[in-house]
């Protein structure tokens, strides 16, 4: 199966994450460049979840990888304020009719996975084969890594 993960992270730690399935998986990966500046408390921070909660979309940079040529789609995204990220909404409403199969991850502070797989879901228009959703906490105590290496058996058949 060919995969390709696609992911926003704003502060690094999706983008570990992604790097990890990445190399798991052995799969190409995608960041999404938000052309908005999401840097620092105020404007990035505050104002961020204030787009997510907003369900706002965002202009982002041209993608490389063309989401038609895998069979799944991996979609990355920190959570925010128990939503996706803006990034993360525009490159599904852009690319959802290119999808075969989707599945998604996230990462957070604590709260909003199911609410934001579900999001995800229905913007997508399809059911994922798979979730995972991994804490700040998980990080700091190393228990994403058996998380990620059981996501990643789910696509190993």
């Amino acid at each position: 199966m060919k995969c390709l993960l696609v992911f926003y992270s704003r502060t690094g730690r999706t983008k570990k994450i992604a790097e990890l399935i990445s190399t798991e998986m052995n799969c190409e990966y995608e960041e999404i460049l938000d052309t908005k500046k999401r840097k620092g408390f105020i404007i990035g921070f505050i104002n961020s979840g204030f787009a997510a909660t907003r369900e706002k979309l965002t202009i982002i940079k041209t993608i490389q990888k063309d989401p038609k040529l895998y069979d799944t789609v991996i979609l990355g995204t920190p959570i925010w304020n128990k939503r996706m990220t803006p990034a993360i909404r525009t490159y599904i409403t852009e690319n959802k009719n290119r999808f075969k199969s989707v599945a998604f991850y996230c990462t957070m502070g604590g709260k909003g996975g199911p609410q934001t797989f579900e999001s995800m879901r229905k913007l997508c228009e399809k059911t994922p084969v798979s979730t995972l959703a991994i804490t700040k906490k998980e990080i700091k105590n190393k228990l994403h890594l058996d998380k990620i290496k059981n996501f990643s058996r789910q696509f190993m058949s």
